[in-house]
This record gives structure tokens, sequence and C-alpha cells, in this order.
């Protein structure tokens, strides 16, 4: 009787130690290594390992929670098969060389609650599938050439706390609705083309009682809950 009960606890043991994530999920890493030029990472991965292995990968239970490859040289675009990473929650990679849009089906990953791209060389707009990511707490878009406008699905992300698109090419409003978020505590959106900053910041200040920078003539208010730049238009 001792022998079947060992030898069942040996495959447990097997199974937890050698278990890795699905082919699906490998896949989708393998064509994000190859859309941002993998072999000339900093930090490379070894496609010939267990992914448990591969730097800046974060797993549980066997799924990819977490790409975090900051400075890591990463030039190319985020192929669509992004998506296919179901239960991310976390995607750290400031300050590369990456470009292109945001792919649509960034929308899909519907656990994700760091999104972080600054300083990258991000062109397009904004993808109102962002609007899908109600987890999404910190938004890094900061330093990229993205333009076009804020999307109006930005409304539904209510538990964001941070909103960073601080110098890129933005035009049009900042919805009202962003202002209204009694979670958010850092909204940085200055260095952009934004018309209506100082209204924005009216709405922002009577739903949180936020610390505001209008960069030329700051305004404070006590309590603070945030910390918001928002950079008025020369003439004003």
């Amino acid at each position: 009787m001792k022998k079947p009960l060992l030898s069942l606890l040996f495959l447990a043991f097997c199974t937890t130690l050698f278990a890795q994530v699905s082919t699906q999920e490998k896949q989708a890493l393998i064509d994000f290594y190859n859309a941002t030029n993998g072999e000339q990472w900093n930090s490379t991965w070894e496609l010939n390992q267990p992914v448990s292995e591969w730097q800046g990968v974060t797993l549980e239970n066997d799924k990819v929670i977490g790409i975090t490859l900051l400075f890591n040289n990463l030039e190319g675009t985020i192929p669509s098969s992004i998506e296919n990473l179901t239960s991310l929650e976390t995607l750290e990679l400031s300050f590369n060389k990456i470009s292109g849009e945001l792919p649509t089906t960034m929308g899909n990953l519907s656990n994700l609650k760091v999104l972080a791209f600054n300083g990258n060389h991000l062109t397009g707009t904004i993808p109102s599938t962002i609007g899908n990511l109600t987890q999404l707490k910190q938004l890094h878009l900061s330093s990229n050439n993205i333009t076009g406008n804020i999307p109006v699905t930005i409304k539904n992300l209510k538990a964001l706390e941070i909103f960073n698109v601080f110098d890129n090419q933005l035009t049009g409003v900042l919805p009202t609705d962003l202002a209204q978020n009694n979670n958010l505590k850092e909204l940085m959106v200055a260095e952009n083309k934004f018309t209506n900053p100082e209204m924005f910041s009216m709405v922002l200040l009577s739903n949180s009682g936020a610390l505001l920078d209008l960069t030329k003539e700051p305004t404070i208010t006590s309590p603070a809950n945030s910390i918001i730049a928002i950079e008025t238009s020369d003439d004003e």
C-alpha cells in the first residue's frame, strides 16, 4: 500500500514542479519576443528554457500574470496576440523603443491592473477598447507620440488611480468623467494640446479636493488627495 501512495505523491510533486503555461500563452509570449526584437534585448529570453525562467515574466497557477521589462531595449510593435495572455495583471514596458499603436486587442486583457509604456515611441491613438479594462488601476503612457482624443470609454475605468499621458500630442477635451473618478490619486496630462484644462480642473477640484498645478498659476486646496499637472495654453 505504501508504494502506490509514494508513487502518487511523487507524481503530484513532479506535476507541480514541471507545470508550465498553456501552449497558447507561450506562443503569445514568443510572438511578443519576436515582434520586439527579443534577440537584441539587454536581458533576453532563452526560449528553450521553461517560461518560469524567462526574465521579467511572473507566473501564478501556471498563468502569466506579469511582464516587467523596463530599460530592456525592446524595439518594435506589440502583437495583437497579446490578448491571449488572459490572466495578465501587469504589463510594464517603460523606457524602451516600442513603436506603432497599442493594439485594440489589448482591451481583452480584462484582468489588467497596471499598463505602463512611459518613454517609448508609441504613435496613433489610444484605442477605445481600453474602456474594457475595468480593473485597471494605473495607466502610464507619458513621453510618447500618441495623438487624437482621449476615448470616451475612459469613463468605464472606475478603479483607475493613476492616469499619466504627460508629454504626448493628444488633442480635444479632457473627459469630465475622468475628473469625477473618486479613486483617482494622480493625473498627469501636461505637455499636450487639450482645449479645456481650466474647466476640467474645476470639475476635478470640486470632486477630489486635489492639489492642482496649472504650470503658470498653481492653485492649492486642502486636503489634497491627488497631485495633478495640467498645462494652460500660452495666451492664457
